[in-house]
């Protein structure tokens, strides 16, 4: 197994391993490395039926299954379906998901360490691949913040919230979306929560800005007015050219990507005639925390290598 950095700030092509194989130990430590120091990881030419897809993504931490309980693959609640197809009149997809900076899951107690997308059909336009995927680096961010700035944040926490991506996305796409107003039981399911705004990477002990425009919606224990100019200084700085790094898509890619250290948006740039569709899972951060992934990945080294 190869592991080829992109040469931007994010990003690496794995070559000559199947992961629709089971995955030895050493290859899936060598892949966590590889996480922690690229954020982004994409396993081309792969082909991948629901269940190994499930089965390669809980290698990573328990699995979510969406709070909106719909698009989900039949047999495979985990595995969520990402297109802008249609059946019988009907969307078999999400059409709009993540069309917005945001980190997944930082509405969610237990926040999410890995995404796991397998790229089935992807839009094209005059032979061009349409619909990549945006990432930023918030370890960059986090890096380039003012002294004064960094300083501070590390002693603040921040509230997220599902709500407020999942409405911003239902006016966006009013009249078009398959998104439905969130119900009392789906809102008590993911209530907003705290995290602080700054997290230590538990595989490369690097600092990254934990704050993102899709969901974070005040800080905490500050004045209204001055949250809001804390958020708004903190989302344009994050977001600058230099931290940002382009997925395009290709038939058969596995994607999989770091959300401790990343933002990401998905580019709507093709039409509903252009055919998209994409399977995701997503793995919560709870076995990265443990020691069994600072055992498999060898921490100390992997922080002093920076």
């Amino acid at each position: 197994m190869d592991i080829i950095p992109t040469g931007a700030i994010l990003g690496a092509m794995v070559r000559g391993i199947d992961l629709a194989a089971p995955l030895a130990e050493a290859d899936f430590g060598a892949i966590l490395r590889g996480l922690a120091r690229h954020g982004v990881l994409c396993f081309p030419g792969q082909d991948l039926t629901p269940a190994q897809q499930v089965a390669f993504s809980r290698r990573f931490g328990t699995l979510e299954v969406h709070v909106s309980g719909v698009f989900q693959e039949p047999g495979h609640p985990e595995v969520m379906i990402l297109s802008n197809l249609t059946e019988n009149g009907k969307p078999i997809g999400l059409a709009d998901a993540g069309q917005d900076w945001h980190t997944d899951m930082s509405f969610s107690r237990t926040i999410a360490f890995v995404n796991v997308l397998h790229a089935r059909r992807v839009p094209r336009r005059d032979g061009r691949a349409l619909g990549a995927t945006l990432f930023a680096s918030m370890v960059a961010a986090f890096d380039t913040l003012p002294a004064a700035t960094r300083e501070r944040i590390e002693r603040l926490t921040a509230t997220h919230d599902f709500a407020k991506f999942w409405e911003m996305m239902r006016a966006r796409h009013a009249g078009t979306t398959a998104r439905q107003p969130l119900t009392e039981a789906q809102r008590a399911s993911k209530p907003p929560v705290s995290h602080p705004m700054v997290l230590r990477h538990p595989l490369s002990g690097r600092r990254s800005l934990y704050a993102d425009p899709g969901y974070t919606v005040r800080v905490d224990g500050i004045g209204a007015a001055e949250s809001a100019a804390l958020l708004e200084e903190l989302f344009a700085h994050q977001l600058r050219p230099e931290f940002r790094y382009a997925h395009q898509w290709t038939e058969g890619d596995v994607l999989v990507w770091d959300n401790l250290q990343t933002l990401h948006t998905a580019v709507a740039d093709y039409g509903p005639d252009e055919p998209r569709l994409i399977r995701r899972c997503q793995a919560m951060a709870d076995f990265v925390f443990g020691p069994e992934a600072r055992r498999l990945t060898a921490a100390p080294a992997l922080e002093a290598a920076g």
